[in-house]
C-alpha cells in the first residue's frame, strides 16, 4: 500500500493540494478574470501587542513550502516570542502562493502551541530534568514536530524513536508497566535484573516502582536488587491512587536516604504539567511531560492581505499596511508601519527567509533553543501564564 494510513503526502503539501477548497475556486476565478495582483500578506495572531507571549516556530517547514515560488518572505526567527503584530510577511503575485495558505498556517499554528506549552514546563523547573513524553497523544506522522518543539523550548529530551532519527537525537526512556506485568507480581526484582542485563550500558537504570506494591516498598526493593547500578526510580502512580503525590515522593526520598541511597534520583510522570512541576520540583529530580504539550491549543494564526498593488488594504477588524515588529529594551513587542518610524530603541525582528523563491536563512535547532530561552527571560515569560 502506497499510503496505508491515509495521511496527506508531502507532495500534496508542496504542490498546494493540501488546501481549503475555496482557494482552488479563487484560483479558477482569478485566472478566468486574468487577475493576479501583486500583494503583501501578513500572518498574525493578534493585531496589537497583548502582553501574553507565545513561542514562534515552524519557520523551517514554511521555507521549504515556499522554495521555488515567486515570492519574498520575511519572518521572525525560529524560537522568538511574540504577543502581537505580524510574525511572517509574504510579498509577490497572489497566485504564486494562494493555495499554500492552509498548509502555511498549519506549519506555524500547532508547533507554536506545542513549543509554548513546552516552555511553560521548562520554566516551571529550570534546574530539573524535563522530558517530552507526549508523542503517544498525537498522530505518529507528526511526532517529530512535537519533539522538535519540545527541544526548541529547552526540554532535555524525548521518548519517540523515529522522531529521534529525524532530529538526529537519541530517544530516551527505560521501562513501561507492561514489562513489569510480563514478569508478574512478586517478580519485580526479576524484571529489573533482566532489564539491567539486556539493555545497553549507557541507558540509565531507572526502575518503575508503582506497579504492584507501595511506591516506597518497590523503591527499596529496586535499590536492593540493582545496588549501585540503580540510577533512579520512576513514579507514575495513576491519579485514582495518587492522593498526596508530594507526600508519596517525600516518603520515598526519606526511605532511600535513610539507607544511604541519596544518589538515587526520583523521576515523576503521569499527568504532569507546570503546576505540578512547581509543587514537586524541590522533592523530585525530573519530570516526564505529555498531554500538557500535546494538548496545547494551537496558536490562532491567520493570513491577511494588507497591501495590494502598492495600496494599503484590510478587512474590517484588521490593520492595513505593511508592518514591522520590534523588541524594545524593556522586553516589549512594538508594532509599526514599515515605512514609518519604529521605536527610538529596539531591534527589528522580521528577517529575510525567502527571496525570489530561494531560501536565504538557515534554521538551526540549537540556535532556536538559545533564542527561545533568552527571549523568555527578556519578556518575563515565567511559565505560569501563556
Amino acid at each position: 500500500m502506497s499510503n496505508p494510513f491515509g495521511t496527506v503526502p508531502p507532495a500534496a503539501i508542496l504542490e498546494g493540494n493540501a488546501t481549503d477548497a475555496y482557494f482552488e475556486r479563487t484560483r479558477a476565478t482569478l485566472e478566468h478574470a486574468e487577475k493576479n495582483p501583486h500583494v503583501v500578506a501578513e500572518v498574525t495572531a493578534d493585531q496589537f501587542p497583548t502582553g501574553s507571549f507565545d513561542v514562534f516556530t515552524g519557520v523551517k517547514d514554511v521555507a521549504t513550502l515556499f522554495e521555488g515560488r515567486d515570492v519574498d518572505i520575511d519572518a521572525l526567527p525560529d524560537g522568538q516570542l511574540f504577543d502581537g503584530g505580524p510574525v511572517l510577511r509574504i510579498e509577490g503575485p497572489y497566485l504564486a502562493f494562494a493555495e499554500l495558505e492552509t498548509s502555511l498556517l498549519g506549519f506555524l499554528s500547532q508547533p507554536s502551541g506545542f513549543a509554548t506549552a513546552a516552555l511553560e514546563a521548562r520554566l516551571a523547573a529550570p534546574d530539573s530534568l524535563v522530558l517530552s513524553f507526549g508523542a503517544r497523544h498525537v498522530h505518529p506522522t507528526i511526532a517529530s514536530t512535537v519533539e522538535r518543539a519540545s527541544l526548541l523550548a529547552g526540554l532535555d529530551g524525548f521518548s519517540h524513536v523515529a522522531a529521534g532519527e529525524i532530529l538526529d537525537r537519541e530517544a530516551g526512556g527505560t521501562m513501561p508497566h507492561a514489562l513489569m506485568f510480563c514478569f508478574g507480581e512478586g517478580n519485580q526484582a526479576d524484571a529489573w535484573t533482566a532489564f539491567d542485563e539486556a539493555v545497553d550500558e549507557d541507558v540509565p537504570r531507572i526502575a518503575l516502582v508503582d506497579t504492584f506494591w507501595d511506591e516506597k516498598s518497590e523503591s527499596l526493593l529496586a535499590a536492593e536488587t540493582l545496588g549501585d547500578d540503580l540510577d533512579g526510580v520512576r513514579i507514575d502512580t495513576t491519579g485514582s491512587r495518587r492522593g498526596d503525590f508530594r507526600h508519596i515522593i517525600r516518603e520515598v526520598r526519606w526511605e532511600l536516604d535513610a539507607r544511604g541511597r541519596e544518589d538515587v534520583d526520583i523521576f515523576c510522570s503521569g499527568g504532569i504539567g507546570p503546576d505540578s512541576i512547581r509543587a514537586l520540583r524541590d522533592v523530585a529530580d525530573g519530570f516526564g511531560v505529555g498531554s500538557h504539550i500535546t494538548g496545547a491549543d494551537s496558536v490562532d494564526f491567520s493570513l491577511d492581505i494588507v497591501e495590494i498593488e502598492g495600496e494599503p488594504i484590510s478587512k474590517r477588524g484588521k490593520l492595513s499596511g505593511v508592518k514591522d515588529v520590534y523588541r524594545t529594551p524593556a522586553g516589549g513587542h512594538h508594532v509599526a508601519l514599515a515605512d514609518g518610524d519604529g521605536p527610538e530603541e529596539g531591534d527589528s525582528l522580521l528577517e529575510p527567509l525567502v527571496r525570489d523563491g530561494e531560501i536565504v536563512r538557515t534554521v538551526a535547532l540549537e540556535d532556536a533553543t538559545e533564542r527561545c530561552l533568552e527571549d523568555a527571560s527578556a519578556v518575563g515569560f515565567d511559565g505560569s501564564t501563556a
